[in-house]
């Protein structure tokens, strides 16, 4: 039997452990976001790929203090995330959205590397004070304290 192609690992994983299919609150990544997401900032997304396809699939979003307020607090959901962040806005925080790595890629450094790569490339553009994440699981919020010490910007969580 052949291998599963990456892309369809990833969406086992995504659907594993974001449950998105399920939960109408959560960003929907569909061409329309993804078209949105790039005029926002070209590093809004980023991934590691081979012939097969994905082996990390990273998506971040700049927003304002006001909208990461608004999302920690429980206010809005994170589709309204991105419905409330217009492209050419200045951004002083990045929402760590989602983070998808494929088993044999983990505990490599890269899905960090990449992450830091985009922090990086959208802080070239804009006053980034905060990094703020609703994370899933451990190894989620363990990325996230990463990112935040690595990059020197403050974190800020989501609890639920």
């Amino acid at each position: 039997m052949n291998p599963q192609p990456n892309y369809q690992k990833m969406f086992a994983i995504i659907d594993e452990v974001f449950s998105t299919r399920n939960d109408p609150s959560q960003l929907q990544v569909d061409e329309e976001v993804m078209k949105k997401l790039a005029a926002i900032h070209p590093a809004t997304m980023g991934e590691v790929a081979d012939e097969k396809g994905p082996l990390i699939w990273v998506l971040l979003i700049p927003t304002s203090i006001q909208v990461m307020e608004e999302f920690i607090s429980g206010k809005i959901s994170e589709r309204e995330i991105l419905e409330k962040t217009q492209p050419g806005q200045n951004y002083d925080c990045i929402y760590l959205c989602s983070v998808s790595t494929l088993k044999e890629m983990r505990e490599k450094g890269e899905t960090k590397k990449l992450c830091l790569d985009q922090i990086k490339s959208i802080c070239k553009d804009h006053p980034v004070k905060y990094l703020y994440v609703w994370a899933f699981s451990d190894a989620g919020e363990r990325l996230a304290e990463s990112l935040s010490a690595a990059s020197g910007i403050e974190l800020k969580k989501r609890i639920e």
